[in-house]
């Protein structure tokens, strides 16, 4: 399966208790930290409830 890269590009202060959750389930504990994922729904679904505060890079 294809890889994408996540970057956490706004901070986790003031969020949602489910959006900190997402993002621990992400693996994005800090601002700019970025991951590597499979390219699965699943992801794309986490990424889309959080889509303000991560971007996908190429």
């Amino acid at each position: 399966m294809a890889k994408i890269k996540i970057q956490q590009i706004k901070s986790r202060i003031d969020c949602t208790k489910l959006q900190k959750r997402t993002l621990d389930a992400l693996g994005l504990h800090k601002t700019n930290a970025i991951v590597e994922h499979e390219d699965c729904a699943s992801i794309r679904g986490m990424v889309e409830s959080i889509k303000h505060m991560v971007k996908i890079l190429d």
